[in-house]
């Protein structure tokens, strides 16, 4: 079921894992509709929705950039509406766009919690909700939501619940869509990553160029997530994905080019191996 001629639909995706899901898909031949916010260069943050269009097209596919926030519906509508336009449909929506915070329920700042349910559940809900109409006609339809699987212990539970509500909310949603669209053969999953993945949000905010050191690169999660967008939706939906699962029942044993240094630091959500062992870098399993 390959992603070629398919149109993909993703919030966010200037950098980090959603540009290089969408870098992937565009090799495979995609056309790529990103809805971002960043449309000038912010000193803060790598990249703009202009120089990720040029890097999906450069790659092989088809870009079209929007410049908008997802949790305005507003700004969905018309990158739903320009996406059908364009190309004539949409088959993936991707759920990529997200916030972080980590603080404890005493220290987090209202605004941010507001800011991380906005963008997780609302936006998540209105990107989904606004292509759907597309999606029942679409070419293997996939939605795709960045969200780790349910871990209810007690660890997980009051390390940040502001941002664990935030995105165990996203994949509720995208379950329960698994649930609902059945009968249309509209996939929903989600996938997340095994380790830390290097991005701005992991050194600017998980620890610095030490927990850098110790994460994978994005292409290992947009590795995966294009194995299971190229799976068929009516045999593959209602999932938690991790990343190295994917890859692994896809064949993919050594995961050296992912990159990382000594041991790999656990994402979080994600426990380590029964025992405390630590999987070190290069292999699965």
């Amino acid at each position: 079921m390959s992603l070629a001629g398919r149109t993909l639909l993703m919030s966010g995706g200037s950098r980090g894992i959603g540009l290089s899901i969408a870098v992937a898909a565009a090799r495979r031949g995609a056309d790529v509709v990103l809805l971002a916010k960043t449309g000038t260069p912010d000193p803060r943050l790598s990249g703009t929705i202009h120089t990720a269009a040029a890097e999906i097209e450069a790659a092989g596919g088809n870009a079209l950039p929007v410049v908008g926030d997802v949790r305005d519906e507003a700004s969905v509508e018309r990158a739903v509406e320009q996406a059908v336009e364009r190309f004539g449909g949409i088959d993936v929506v991707v759920n990529n766009a997200s916030a972080l915070a980590v603080d404890g329920t005493d220290t987090l700042p209202m605004k941010r919690f507001d800011l991380m349910t906005a963008i997780q559940l609302r936006g998540t809900y209105l990107l989904t909700s606004k292509a759907l109409p597309h999606l029942r006609k679409g070419s293997n339809p996939h939605v795709l939501s960045l969200s780790p699987p349910l871990n209810l212990s007690p660890a997980w539970l009051g390390a940040h619940p502001a941002y664990t509500v935030a995105k165990y909310g996203m994949t509720l949603l995208t379950l329960g869509w698994a649930a609902e669209f059945a009968e249309h053969g509209v996939a929903a999953n989600c996938l997340w990553p095994e380790t830390y993945i290097a991005t701005d949000a992991v050194k600017n905010i998980l620890g610095g160029d030490a927990a850098m050191e110790r994460s994978r690169s994005p292409e290992i999660v947009a590795d995966a997530a294009v194995a299971i967008l190229e799976r068929p939706a009516r045999e593959c939906t209602g999932n938690t994905f991790l990343d190295v699962d994917v890859l692994r029942d896809a064949g993919t044993t050594d995961l050296s080019p992912y990159g990382g240094n000594g041991d790999l630091a656990y994402d979080i959500f994600v426990d380590p191996p029964p025992g405390g062992a630590t999987r070190t870098r290069g292999r699965v399993g």
